[in-house]
């Protein structure tokens, strides 16, 4: 057997007489052999080779012991001790080579409260393997912690991280040590190598944390705790300590006037740029936390931001309003922003569509008065989230990216906002009165919240949720479609993904969007609203980038599966029913579609009724049929503005139908 040992004052260390002596060469050979020859059993032979000491110990072969050790390790990981000491004091006799051996019965003692001792069997193990790394750890730690020695401490530190320059934990551990001791300066120089060496350890993350906050420096300190959120993938006692310390440093940097600054400086370039005034009003009676009123939609000469006071971080709040406004501004710009509106007809069909469950709160004893206010909040409630949900996204990108000095206020706002959806589709009391469709619509929608909280901030709440594995599945697929706007996103570009989601959740028939511009015009100007019904009754000419959307995308299957027969049964169809009709009936037949026509006719839908055939249900493909035919015998001048893209189909109908009228 042959241990190498360098000659360094470290070694010295390890051989107490030789340091004694003044690092004296002679005297440590003369005590390496007086050590080696007690602990092995045979005299060594020990020389100096260029600068380092060789041990060369003659032992016979010692069979394994691995049996005996793992029982040592299972005792010592129950917490009994003493049965792993008496099995580790047999091993030592067997075999006193062992480094390990030496170094957990020297742990032993330590946890024992036998720190004397406990240095004796560490330098042992040392002696025998000086790159013991973890010997070397719990010999500064005691010197740290139990002697209050840091000088010695260091000496052992600097071994083990030189030892193992790329071993993280054991150069977190020693960060550890020191920063237990308050030596904050020395314990960070430690935790930012660990972190050079491997970046995604939350340990490490956590610990620049809590220096960082009694440094002074709460931004920091908040940042190194999220990454520790972040980067630990399970709920342990780390993760609660690092959640709970984002949360109290967050609280402490609200409690400064930062959030109004930005706020301030961002109103003012808003105001500058839009060229109107921004009000801030305070209003606890509001349903949301904060919303804002347009000017040109209310009829004001200024924006007006209404908040509730006794929310959280409300500057947070404020500036989302903010970024609303700024892609409203962006929108506008570029002649495509759209409202959101919805009327008592869609009101009255959504309460429709939960008769069922109005009837239940009935049997169970609920007013007509109560039933009736639940209805119109559930209405509005469900329309908030339709519109705001896909704009909140992007906002909050926005934001998080735009202003990290908010990262605060962001945090904690959206924190409790989430645990706000959370309960609001959990409680059990809520649960109970919420229509099932209502609830698991909602659901979906704060899932979707709540997947954009994790990725941002790393904490993850959607198990509490206990959402079925349709309602994950449905919101992972809508953050996933907004994940492929988010980093090229153009304006207006969020109210696609409003029409998106409100389809996949079949809740597009309780509101519209519609063309802001052509809405104000209309609005706005009498003479010019008359004479716009007249030129373009049907809204056939408004610019709306997303039923062009729709139109193309419509057009583009249409053309994949080539001649739809069934558009071409249907117009044969049509071309009969409209045989020996009067021109002018046709055309009020053409323009009752052309109502329906302009919020949008689905071909998959069924169970369309026009009032001037009220003895035929349509199928989206029967009715876009008598939709072509109508306008082709009424109005051929104004056909090609419908884009529908049934000319081969109605060249075939008219086939058809000529030759089934002539035979």
């Amino acid at each position: 057997m042959v241990i190498l040992h360098k000659i360094e004052d470290f070694l010295f260390e390890l051989f107490p007489k030789a340091k004694q002596a003044g690092n004296n060469e002679s005297v440590l050979v003369e005590e390496i052999k007086q050590f080696y020859s007690h602990m092995g059993g045979v005299i060594p032979l020990v020389s100096i080779e260029e600068g380092w000491i060789k041990i060369e110990i003659d032992l016979p072969k010692i069979y394994s012991q691995d049996a005996d050790y793992k029982k040592v390790i299972a005792f010592c990981e129950t917490g009994k001790l003493s049965e792993a000491k008496k099995i580790l004091a047999l091993l030592l006799q067997k075999n006193p080579t062992n480094s390990e051996y030496h170094r957990v019965y020297g742990q032993i003692l330590s946890d024992q409260g036998n720190e004397e001792e406990a240095i004796n069997c560490l330098i042992d193990a040392l002696r025998w393997n000086p790159k013991n790394a973890w010997a070397l750890l719990m010999m500064g730690n005691i010197y740290a912690r139990h002697k209050d020695d840091i000088d010695t401490a260091m000496k052992y530190y600097d071994q083990a991280a030189r030892i193992n320059p790329n071993d993280n934990i054991a150069i977190n551990n020693i960060g550890g040590a020191l920063m237990h001791l308050g030596r904050t300066a020395e314990a960070k120089k430690y935790f930012q190598e660990a972190i050079k060496i491997k970046n995604n350890y939350p340990n490490t993350h956590y610990a620049l944390a809590l220096i960082a906050e009694m440094e002074g420096d709460l931004h920091s300190s908040l940042y190194s705790a999220i990454q520790a959120i972040k980067l630990n993938d399970k709920k342990d006692g780390l993760y609660n300590n690092s959640l709970r310390h984002a949360i109290d440093i967050s609280a402490a940097i609200i409690k400064t006037d930062i959030g109004q600054k930005v706020f301030r400086d961002y109103k003012n370039k808003l105001e500058y740029e839009g060229e109107k005034i921004i009000e801030v009003v305070k209003d606890e009676s509001q349903p949301t936390a904060a919303k804002i009123e347009f000017a040109e939609v209310h009829n004001r000469e200024a924006h007006r931001i209404k908040y509730k006071p006794s929310y959280p971080a409300v500057e947070h709040l404020l500036m989302h309003e903010l970024v609303h406004l700024e892609f409203v501004m962006e929108a506008r710009k570029a002649g495509i922003n759209q409202l959101f509106v919805s009327t008592q007809h869609q009101k009255a069909l959504f309460i429709k569509n939960i008769e069922t469950d109005i009837k239940r709160l009935k049997v169970l004893g609920f007013s007509e008065d109560s039933i009736a206010k639940l209805c119109v909040d559930l209405f509005d409630g469900i329309n908030r989230q339709i519109f705001n949900t896909p704009i909140d996204l992007f906002i909050e990108n926005f934001l998080y990216h735009e202003f990290p000095e908010l990262r605060a206020y962001q945090f904690y706002s959206l924190y409790n906002m989430v645990k706000e959806g959370l309960n609001a589709t959990t409680k059990k009391e809520i649960v109970e009165l919420m229509p099932k469709s209502v609830l698991s619509q909602s659901k979906i929608f704060n899932l979707v919240f709540a997947l954009q909280f994790k990725d941002l901030y790393g904490i993850d709440l959607l198990s509490d949720f206990k959402a079925t594995g349709s309602e994950l599945s449905q919101a992972n697929k809508f953050y996933n479609e907004y994940l492929e706007y988010k980093d090229d996103r153009k304006p207006a570009e969020e109210y696609e993904l409003v029409a998106n989601w409100a389809e996949d959740l079949k809740l597009e028939k309780y509101f519209e969007l519609i063309d802001e511009e052509s809405y104000f015009s209309k609005r706005t100007n009498l003479e010019g609203l008359l004479e716009s019904i007249e030129n373009d009754p049907y809204d056939i000419k408004t610019k709306d980038p997303f039923k062009e959307r729709e139109m193309k995308t419509f057009q583009e299957k249409a053309k994949s599966i080539g001649t739809n027969m069934a558009v071409v049964m249907f117009m044969v169809d049509a071309l009969q029913y409209f045989e020996k009709m009067p021109v002018g009936k046709v055309k009020e037949i053409a323009f009752e579609i052309a109502r329906l026509g302009t919020q949008g006719i689905r071909p998959d839908a069924k169970d369309y009724q026009l009032h001037l055939i009220s003895n035929k249900k349509f199928s989206g493909y029967h009715l876009l049929a008598y939709y072509y035919v109508s306008w082709k015998i009424a109005i051929p001048e104004m056909l090609s503005k419908l884009q529908l893209p049934y000319d081969n189909e109605y060249d075939m109908a008219e086939g058809m139908y000529k030759l089934n009228k002539n035979g």
